[in-house]
C-alpha cells in the first residue's frame, strides 16, 4: 500500500507508530485484534440499523404501508396483518401498534355515517372479550387526510394500565367495505406526554407509524 504523503511536522502516523508492535505480535494476538475489530464494526452497523426507519408493506385486497422506529415485529394478533411493539427493560409492554382487517356489512349512504354503526358492535365485542375494558370516548378522527373513527379506552396488560386507541380506517371511495383496524396501546407510565387515550400516537414512538400509514 502506498503511504499518503505527509508533512514532517505532522508525522509519524498512528499506523507507523503501531507497525513495529503489530509485526512483533504473535499470530494469536493478531487474530484476536482482527476479531475484535470485526465485532466492533458489526455492533456499529447494528446500532445504525436501529436508528433507521423500518417500513412494513402489505399487499392483497387492502394494500397499505407504514414506517416505524424503536418498535419490533412480534406475532400478529389472531387473523391480523402485523404488530410491532416496544417493551421496557423489565419486559413489560410499553407500546403496541397492530393492524388488523376490517370488513363492513353492505350499507347505503355515506361511509362516515356507517362507521359509528359498526363501532357500536365493535365496542360491544371489546367489552365482552376484555373484562378490564373501560370505554373513555369515541368519535370521528382524521388520519393523513382520511376520515376514520376512533374508540378510546383503558385496559390492563400484565397488571399495568394501558391507554388504548383503536382507529377504524378505510380508503375513501364510494361503497368501500374493506379497510383496517389500527389498534394502538401505550402504557400509562411510558410517557409523561401521554396522559389519556386520546393522546395515544399524538407523540412518541407511535406517532411515526400512524402518521406514515397509507393505503396503496
Amino acid at each position: 500500500m502506498v503511504a499518503v504523503p505527509m508533512r514532517p511536522e505532522y508525522g509519524p502516523t498512528l499506523g507507523r507508530l503501531l507497525a513495529p508492535r503489530w509485526r512483533a505480535a504473535s499470530p494469536l494476538t493478531r487474530a484476536g485484534v482482527i476479531a475484535l475489530g470485526v465485532a466492533l464494526l458489526a455492533t456499529i452497523a447494528g446500532l445504525g440499523l436501529t436508528l433507521e426507519n423500518t417500513t412494513f408493506s402489505h399487499g392483497g385486497k387492502v394494500p397499505f404501508s407504514f414506517s416505524y422506529r424503536d418498535l419490533y415485529r412480534v406475532a400478529a394478533e389472531p387473523g391480523g396483518y402485523v404488530r410491532v411493539q416496544n417493551h421496557s427493560s423489565h419486559g413489560a409492554l410499553e407500546y403496541s401498534f397492530a393492524v388488523n382487517p376490517l370488513v363492513l356489512a353492505p350499507y347505503s349512504g355515506e361511509l362516515s355515517a356507517e362507521l359509528p354503526v359498526y363501532a357500536t358492535g365493535y365496542i360491544r365485542g371489546l367489552s365482552q372479550r376484555d373484562q378490564d375494558f373501560a370505554l373513555r370516548g369515541e368519535g370521528k378522527t382524521r388520519v393523513n387526510n382520511l376520515t376514520g373513527y376512533e374508540i378510546l379506552y383503558t385496559t390492563d396488560v400484565g397488571g399495568r394500565e394501558m391507554y388504548g386507541r383503536d382507529v377504524l380506517l378505510l380508503p375513501e371511495r364510494p361503497g368501500v367495505r374493506e379497510g383496517v383496524d389500527i389498534v394502538m396501546l401505550t402504557s400509562a407510565t411510558a410517557s409523561s406526554q401521554v396522559t389519556s387515550p386520546i393522546e395515544v400516537a399524538t407523540t412518541g414512538v407511535l406517532l411515526r407509524p400512524l402518521r406514515s400509514f397509507a393505503f396503496g
